[in-house]
């Protein structure tokens, strides 16, 4: 099962100094960090921020490629968390047949924002992320949390690149 979700935040992690791209459920208090590198925060910041570049960048690219491909993003899933690493699902539709595209979590975060489509989890993401959570350095994974759970609407506009 999907869980909608959308982008809540962009922030730096003040532990490791690495970018955190935080989901919100939509319907719940459920939220779903989730480390990128540094480029891909920049063109999700871009996007979130309305940003508009000179030339077109990667993900603007892409959304060029897939209009004039006649191709449309229908949703985009982070269907998998294996050995800490977060996957993806972009899936398309051209011509009335279904693609599924596999991605980067982040690349699939950024091309969404751009075609304005709904970003899913799948529910055992969820799950697994907050037992992997469980199982590893318990204060940070504390502190972390508690660090997140106090964020307000302020905080989370301040990520600059």
């Amino acid at each position: 099962m999907e869980v909608e979700m959308k982008i809540r935040g962009l922030l730096m992690d003040p532990v490791t100094n690495m970018p955190i791209v935080i989901l919100k459920d939509s319907g719940s208090d459920t939220v779903l960090p989730i480390w990128v590198g540094i480029y891909e925060a920049n063109a999700i910041a871009l996007e979130i921020e309305k940003v508009s570049t000179p030339r077109p960048m990667t993900h603007d690219l892409i959304k060029n490629v897939l209009t004039g491909l006649d191709a449309q993003v229908h949703k985009v899933v982070v269907t998998e968390l294996r050995e800490d690493t977060f996957y993806a699902v972009i899936w398309l539709e051209r011509d009335g047949h279904p693609i599924s595209i596999d991605s980067r979590p982040s690349d699939a975060l950024a091309l969404a924002l751009r075609v304005d489509c709904p970003i899913f989890v799948d529910d055992e993401v969820l799950k697994n992320s907050k037992v992997a959570a469980n199982a590893s350095d318990r204060v940070t994974t504390d502190e972390l949390r508690k660090w997140l759970e106090g964020l307000n609407d302020e905080d989370l506009g301040r990520y600059k690149m």
